[in-house]
């Protein structure tokens, strides 16, 4: 049985001892790997992954896609075809690609941090250096032990559903993504700069309206972010309290905002020490209902789902590759 089969599970918190998962030799390992993660800097560190990997005592298969959508397709394809595993070998987007595929199963799952954000590989454990993070996945996997984590699963008015392991952002840093992802013009890393030029000189606070574990807050906002863990961006401690592990999501919300106020405060973000502000407000609840217009919601760095959504914090949603 899932969490999705069981209403109760969201309400149970997470065990933090190992689970045992003995598996069969034969059973493949998947690997989801990206060569473009990290602008490409351990592309050729693949094939040393991939040999590493294999001394957890099963056979490694690549899984061959070319887009996002051939990705989560091919990953579900292999959880349901039994794999003893599956790997992402990239950053937060590659990740959250293949949670898709494992949340809610008793599928193992590794982490390899090969990418320009690796924010929920780190928060959950897995060392920050890829080849370590390999053996350890290895040692895992060999020993057939694994860690209960928790994810975020988010719901719209529809029925549509998408899960998240690191942070949900839903307010200017979703904004600046959406204005990112429409220009054609530069390409690159400049791209993202001249998105935040353009929204930092239209930014204005919206209007929310959150519900926390059915209480309503009405409040006008320039951030708004949903942690599981705590930090998205690469290192930008968005949520610095929240915990994988609590059955809890962190709602950080940054009130009116100026230009001038919003850029002196982002250095802090990296340092959690922005919460400290007058203006942000912190609250804790185990479903987030968030409503406001036009926005679009980006999930572990992806272009996830439009307002109103619902986020439910799910216990022991994925079963992680640590000793």
């Amino acid at each position: 049985m899932t969490p999705d089969d069981d209403p109760a599970a969201v309400d149970r918190p997470a065990a933090v001892t190992p689970d045992v998962h003995p598996a069969a030799v034969d059973r493949p390992v998947a690997v989801l790997a990206n060569p473009t993660a990290g602008r490409g800097r351990h592309r050729r560190l693949l094939p040393e992954v991939l040999d590493r990997l294999s001394a957890g005592g099963h056979p490694v298969r690549v899984l061959e896609a070319y887009t996002r959508g051939q990705a989560e397709a091919a990953c579900r394809e292999a959880v349901a075809d039994g794999a003893a595993a599956l790997v992402a070998v990239g950053g937060d987007g590659t990740v959250h690609v293949a949670l898709q595929a494992v949340a809610g199963t008793r599928v193992p799952f590794g982490a390899v941090p090969a990418g320009t954000g690796n924010d929920f590989a780190v928060e959950t454990g897995f060392p920050a250096d890829p080849l370590t993070a390999v053996d350890t996945i290895a040692t895992a996997l060999r020993d057939g032990r694994s860690r209960p984590v928790d994810l975020a699963r988010i719901t719209t008015a529809t029925g549509e559903r998408r899960w998240f392991g690191a942070v949900l952002a839903a307010g200017f840093d979703a904004i600046v993504n959406e204005r990112a992802n429409r220009m054609r013009w530069p390409r690159g890393p400049r791209r993202y700069d001249l998105a935040i030029l353009v929204e930092l000189a239209r930014l204005r606070p919206r209007r929310y309206t959150l519900r926390l574990d059915g209480e309503t807050h009405e409040l006008d906002a320039a951030l708004v972010a949903v942690g599981n863990c705590a930090s998205y961006g690469g290192g930008m401690r968005i949520c610095p309290d929240a915990d994988p592990t609590d059955g809890l999501l962190d709602v950080v919300v940054g009130g009116r905002f100026n230009r001038r106020m919003l850029i002196r405060e982002k250095p802090n973000i990296y340092h959690g020490t922005h919460i400290h502000h007058p203006l942000v407000r912190s609250y804790r609840a185990r479903t987030v209902e968030i409503a406001a217009p036009d926005i679009t919601t980006y999930a572990d760095g992806e272009r996830c789902l439009p307002l109103p959504i619902t986020i439910t914090a799910t216990p022991a949603a994925l079963h992680i590759l640590l000793p």
